[in-house]
């Protein structure tokens, strides 16, 4: 398991700022818990962050390879995420800040007749929150400059059972979010255009990377980047998660300063990332994210926020209110 340094409440404070536009109601629909990776981040520290100035009412759930049992048949072991998540979410209805109100479970989509054991299971263990799947297709070509190497096999959108999962979901009413990098977007576009009826979520803008081998390349892949995401963009079924850039893998650095990064510098550096996936999927598909803890290595849950609104801040209300709100609501059938 990757230790993760999720970013002090020391170091954080450093950098605080007024809180943007602080009546518009949020739904985070990405963020994570664990205590197993050398920090502890459960219900009491989202809410620390999710109640610092902002109002975000409710939370989605997205899996990390959290609290999986230990024992039992091993396809089922994931269903162990789902378990502990349903009693963090139970704290979560009765501190008065946000609540969890949906989870994104693990499944391997290639497991066939099984699949649906599975599926059954977190629906079973979820009280009532289980939403869909995440099963990443990051494969990290130089895992060594990275901080959170992804390990998906080679070819896993191509897999003929892969695909049937992903269909498997669709029918199921499920979702189906992947997190990978730039450098798979073609992949993913071809894999898309075969699964019409499946809610699919591409997370993170599909990780432009700024790292190792790709650190001297950001306009090169900002440049290909463009142009990939014009043509998912084109897959109605598919949403956009904007946001989980903040990341040390993304390569600005922030992470490994004295203090952590501002809000106007957040959107320096990130705003047209933002506004070409909101130009390409429109408000309706897209939905801002905190990736946090992760993006907690750069700046605080308030800074992060403020650069979000920052950058759409000349969109309409009911815009923004789609990408703050009413794109997780529905695409993750939000309730409460």
């Amino acid at each position: 398991m990757v230790e993760i340094n999720i970013g002090s409440e020391e170091w954080l404070s450093q950098v605080k700022e007024n809180i943007v536009e602080p009546e518009m109601p949020i739904i985070d629909p990405h963020h994570h818990l664990w205590d197993d990776r050398g920090s502890t981040y459960l219900v009491e520290e989202l809410q620390a962050d999710t109640g610092s100035g902002h109002k975000v009412v409710k939370t989605v759930y997205m899996e990390c390879g959290w609290a999986y049992k230990e024992d039992g048949p091993k396809h089922l072991r994931v269903v162990g995420e789902t378990e502990a998540v349903v009693e963090q979410a139970k704290k979560s209805k009765e501190t008065g800040g946000a609540v969890i109100s949906a989870i994104v479970s693990r499944a391997d989509l290639r497991l066939g007749e099984e699949l649906i054991e599975v599926l059954d299971a977190h629906q079973e263990a979820s009280d009532g929150l289980f939403r869909g799947i995440r099963h990443a297709g990051a494969r990290a070509e130089h895992p060594e400059a990275l901080t959170i190497p992804g390990g998906a096999p080679k070819g896993l959108f191509e897999d003929t059972d892969f695909l049937a999962g992903v269909k498997v979901l669709g029918r199921n009413g499920y979702t189906y979010d992947t997190w990978h990098y730039h450098y798979q977007n073609r992949e993913f576009l071809e894999m898309v255009k075969k699964i019409p009826d499946t809610k699919i979520i591409l997370d993170h803008f599909g990780t432009p990377l700024g790292v190792g081998p790709y650190a001297n390349k950001k306009e090169e892949i900002f440049h290909q980047w463009r142009l990939d995401i014009k043509e998912i963009s084109k897959i109605d079924n598919v949403f956009m998660k904007i946001g989980g850039m903040a990341m040390p893998d993304n390569g600005y650095g922030w992470n490994l300063r004295d203090k952590p990064a501002k809000s106007d510098e957040f959107v320096e550096a990130q705003s047209r990332y933002y506004l070409h996936a909101i130009d390409c999927f429109g408000p309706e598909r897209c939905m801002m994210e905190s990736n946090f803890p992760v993006d907690r290595m750069s700046l605080s849950y308030h800074v992060l926020y403020n650069g979000l609104k920052k950058i759409v801040e000349d969109f309409s209300d009911d815009e923004k209110n789609h990408m703050f709100y009413k794109t997780a609501e529905s695409v993750y059938s939000v309730e409460g």
